[in-house]
């Protein structure tokens, strides 16, 4: 009968429902435990209690504690991600964008210095959040490459770029509070945007590898070129920028 589905998936919603809510409680516990006393400071019991749940709520839900951290890291990247589509885009300036986007990566690492260690700072747990982060400075590489602004390869600005802003951070927490000096931060995005770009688009200087940079990556969106041809100019580019 074509009610009983309807009403079983009806019945289902609630359950659901619940269950997204008593994870959330979790994860919120988890972070707050972690924001206040650090990563040793979230273990499974203290979790539990702060959530107002018994240990096998958690494991259900979770598996582990390192299921929880990983859920921890993921909402993490989430928020991050939602702030950085607060940013305002500047297309007619690539470079400013870049900028924008490492100043967020940073303002976000040093106001939750907590969750941005456990989302960078273990290796494998930050597997998702590098690979996103990567996607996202990417494309704005994509757009300073196309100007004719990209000093390096599009590959290794990306590279430079996270270095640069995972670095900052990470530095900026490691000294004590009274020894911070802002102006670190503003030197090392400095250097960041001196080592990738240049000061004049590229296309203009004498030599093939800006051109080379900017045909390359203005490549996808061509249309007059068969994917085969594309992957052999792709290639002859490839070796010009280099």
């Amino acid at each position: 009968m074509p009610v009983e589905p309807t009403r079983t998936r009806r019945a289902a919603e609630p359950g659901a429902a619940a269950r997204e809510q008593t994870r959330r409680r979790i994860i919120d516990a988890a972070i707050d435990l972690l924001e206040r006393g650090g990563r040793d400071a979230v273990t499974t019991r203290a979790v539990a209690d702060a959530a107002g749940l018994q240990p096998p709520a958690l494991y259900r839900l979770f598996g582990d504690k390192e299921g929880l951290l990983d859920a921890v890291a993921e909402y993490g990247l989430t928020r991050f991600l939602a702030a950085k589509q607060q940013i305002e885009p500047t297309p007619h300036d690539p470079v400013k964008e870049l900028c924008d986007g490492w100043d967020s990566v940073v303002e976000f690492g040093t106001a939750n210095p907590a969750l941005y260690s456990l989302m960078y700072g273990e290796p494998a747990r930050s597997t998702t959040a590098i690979r996103i982060g990567f996607e996202h400075v990417g494309e704005r590489i994509r757009r300073i490459a196309a100007a004719g602004l990209l000093r390096v390869d599009e590959r290794l600005a990306a590279q430079i770029v996270h270095a640069s802003a995972s670095g900052a951070v990470l530095t900026w927490l490691s000294v004590p509070e009274p020894e911070r000096d802002p102006a670190l931060l503003v030197a090392l995005r400095e250097s960041m945007i001196t080592a990738v770009t240049t000061r004049k688009p590229a296309v203009r200087e004498a030599g093939s590898a800006g051109a080379a940079r900017a045909l390359r990556a203005a490549l996808p969106s061509q249309g007059a070129l068969s994917a085969a041809e594309q992957q052999l100019l792709r290639e002859w580019l490839q070796r010009l920028s280099a």
